[in-house]
């Protein structure tokens, strides 16, 4: 298995850190969809005990970042193309309706953080972080709407399609366009006009998840 491993013997939460590492690792496309999990293998590569992998496996199940199968145990799971649709639908109901509540409190400081994503995000030519800076542009400003249970639902969508969006970036002309649009919804926010950001949001998610389902239709024949 690839991903990266530390030793947990010292820390404060073990089953955190195993967490944490197996998400980073699904999200990024190092663990691949149906890859079996097997809790001694990664007890042993963080020296811990099988109690905190058994612990954060249960939580990435709970996200919906694994499942659990008969005679195979826990492996990463894999999406539908229906249920990429939904998830996408859900993103642009819930991500628009943020943006909106987020603008009014939007400050020159988080405007400026945002814009320093946005610039990052069209000068950046490593596909790895794509993925990574898009996230951090859109939740500094969703930020501000001061929801965290909609953000959680939000990074909970996310973490499950990320895989597949960082594909879809990568192999389609996805960066350029996801650029002008960044650009777009972040000259809504300066002007302080929250219906335009949110209408603009809620396009921006619907036509990433349009481009994702063609990429992926014709990548699964």
């Amino acid at each position: 298995m690839k991903f990266a491993a530390v030793d947990v013997r010292q820390a404060a939460s073990a089953a955190d850190i195993v967490y944490e590492s197996l998400r980073k690792a699904i999200i990024e496309g190092a663990l691949a969809e149906g890859e079996s999990l097997r809790q001694e293998e990664i007890a042993q590569m963080f020296n811990t005990s099988r109690i905190p992998v058994r612990e954060a496996l249960s939580r990435l199940e709970q996200h919906g970042l694994i499942t659990t199968q008969r005679y195979k145990g826990a492996v990463v799971a894999g999406l539908s193309i229906e249920e990429i649709a939904e998830i996408f639908e859900f993103r642009a109901l819930i991500e628009a309706e943020v943006m909106r509540l987020a603008v009014p409190n939007l400050d020159r400081e988080v405007l400026d953080r945002a814009r320093r994503y946005c610039d990052a995000f069209d000068r950046e030519t490593d596909p790895h972080r794509w993925g990574e800076i898009n996230r951090h542009f859109h939740t500094s400003l969703y930020e501000a709407a001061h929801r965290p249970y909609y953000l959680q639902n939000v990074r909970s969508s996310l973490d499950r399609i990320d895989r597949y969006l960082r594909a879809q970036l990568t192999f389609t002309d996805g960066v350029p366009r996801a650029g002008r649009e960044h650009e777009a919804i972040l000259a809504a926010c300066e002007k302080g006009d929250a219906d335009l950001a949110s209408r603009l949001t809620r396009d921006h998610v619907l036509d990433a998840g349009k481009s994702l389902m063609a990429f992926l239709r014709e990548q699964r024949g």
